[in-house]
């Protein structure tokens, strides 16, 4: 079980700005009214996916979708970027890996603002077991919906370090503080199930 209170302030401590919501929809009215007349890319993510954001701020935002690949190049230069996480510690470390690599690199420069959206199941006690996550459920099952030829995407049941050619774990990113010359960076935590 989550330990709400130790993940806030143990995130506040390094620096990111954190806001906790009940379900999807709370979270996707907050980043509605927060996110208004800017340019604004959302990374590869089945939780905002999920949340249904990308028509809800198209409809006032300047919005590019990441599986529009005519628009990655372009999206790395928005005001506003908006992700999941593939494993949040509760000790503060927010962890992500990348086979392009344009989803990380938005993570950690460009943008003056970052949103990261992590729903109940990406929270790990800490580091190690938040890596582990990242590594094991979430990128096996994300190999397997992009019906990648990789031996995690058979069974999505682990990471098995493969040398295939349609690797997806080609970057990792790990923060362990909000980066200096970002404007905001901020956790919006959700109590439901979100994404892989």
């Amino acid at each position: 079980m989550t330990n709400w209170t130790k993940l806030t302030e143990n995130l506040e401590k390094r620096g990111f700005s954190v806001q906790r919501f009940a379900t999807k929809e709370e979270a996707a009215d907050y980043l509605d009214q927060e996110i208004d007349g800017v340019s604004v890319a959302f990374g590869g993510s089945m939780s905002v996916q999920e949340m249904g954001l990308y028509p809800r701020l198209a409809a006032h935002n300047n919005a590019l979708w990441h599986w529009n690949k005519d628009t990655m190049l372009e999206a790395a230069h928005t005001d506003v970027y908006i992700c999941s996480v593939n494993g949040l510690a509760e000790t503060g470390e927010v962890i992500n890996i990348d086979g392009v690599g344009n989803r990380v690199a938005s993570t950690i420069y460009g943008h003056r603002r970052v949103y990261f959206v992590v729903g109940r199941n990406k929270i790990a006690p800490d580091y190690d077991q938040a890596l582990w996550r990242a590594r094991n459920i979430a990128a096996p099952k994300n190999c397997q919906r992009l019906g990648l030829k990789t031996p995690c995407a058979v069974k999505a049941d682990k990471c098995y370090n493969c040398t295939s050619p349609e690797r997806s774990c080609r970057a990792l990113v790990v923060l362990w503080e909000k980066l200096r010359d970002a404007e905001k960076m901020e956790i919006v935590l959700i109590d439901e199930e979100l994404g892989y």
